[in-house]
């Protein structure tokens, strides 16, 4: 009678893998989308200065201009009356609305002081012009 129960604490010839291949899948395609991840903007090749300051506010509105001198706004393509209409609410909601301007260095100066001119015009004062740091 005992040849015929079969025990239950016998070891297990093999593991089962099915979970940890689970587990190896996910955490692959977590690793694929955070590395292909990218962060907002318009490149564009930036002038170089010697000290550069980096400004990290959470309200800080970007404005890009590219060496073509098509104007974004927060990486949104825009046209100067639209841009002068978003930075106006900006402007409304945080009075002192800081706004960074990234300019192509070959890009068309007029536009650019246009841009300047608009940000006047609405009383933003806090603009940063940003450049990158050039080797000594």
């Amino acid at each position: 009678m005992s040849g015929d129960v079969k025990e239950d604490n016998q070891p297990y010839d093999e593991i089962n893998i099915t979970p940890m291949l689970d587990l190896a899948y996910v955490l692959l395609v977590i690793f694929i989308i955070m590395t292909t991840a990218s962060v907002q903007g318009v490149k564009v090749e930036l002038p170089h200065t010697r000290n550069t300051a980096s400004l990290a506010q959470p309200q800080t509105r970007a404005i890009t201009v590219t060496l073509d001198g098509a104007v974004y706004l927060d990486a949104y393509p825009v046209d100067i009356v639209m841009l002068e209409q978003r930075l106006s609410e900006f402007k409304g909601n945080n009075p002192s609305l800081p706004v960074v301007l990234k300019g192509d260095a070959a890009a068309h100066y007029d536009k650019i002081s246009e841009v300047l001119e608009i940000c006047k015009k609405l009383g933003i004062t806090e603009i940063g012009l940003v450049t990158k740091k050039s080797a000594e």
